[in-house]
């Protein structure tokens, strides 16, 4: 595991919920000056190097945040080496998680709501199905979420 504070939020497919828990993590981040590398990954294949969702651009967009550059990628071995956090997004992902970890890998592996009291055990909002609604509902819960470990993160240091 790198010494470096690092996170990785992690969801199916890597175009909805991750990318925008990264970005509202970045914002974050930059707003408390935690330095950290933050990335975000899925489990599954299916987009790997595709943009994400429009949905997702456009959310973040009307929250002041381009994440257009970003692309998707599945979650690889040596993540669970390289990241001191990695975070998923609903419980069906986190068991995955710790199905993938390799053995003697440190890194810790946690659910984003966790960090917020009251959600503990909570999906973020899947909006994919959804329209512009369901997507600013999945914006709140990644900024809580971002906000919550942020500042955790920043007691720990």
């Amino acid at each position: 595991m790198t010494a470096k504070l690092s996170v990785l939020f992690v969801c199916l497919g890597n175009i909805c919920r991750s990318p925008l828990a990264e970005a509202a993590f970045r914002h974050e981040a930059g707003r408390t000056a935690l330095d950290v590398e933050i990335d975000s990954a899925g489990t599954g294949h299916w987009h790997i190097g595709e943009p994400p969702d429009r949905r997702a651009r456009a959310v973040a967009l009307r929250h002041g945040i381009d994440i257009g550059a970003y692309r998707a990628r599945q979650v690889r071995q040596e993540d669970f080496r390289r990241f001191s956090h990695i975070v998923a997004l609903d419980p069906q992902n986190l068991a995955d998680l710790h199905v993938l970890k390799p053995k003697g890998a440190a890194g810790a592996i946690s659910l984003l709501l966790d960090h917020v009291p009251g959600r503990e055990g909570q999906a973020v909002a899947d909006p994919y199905y959804g329209g512009a609604e369901e997507f600013e509902v999945t914006w709140a819960d990644v900024t809580l979420g971002a906000q919550a470990l942020a500042r955790l993160l920043a007691a720990r240091k």
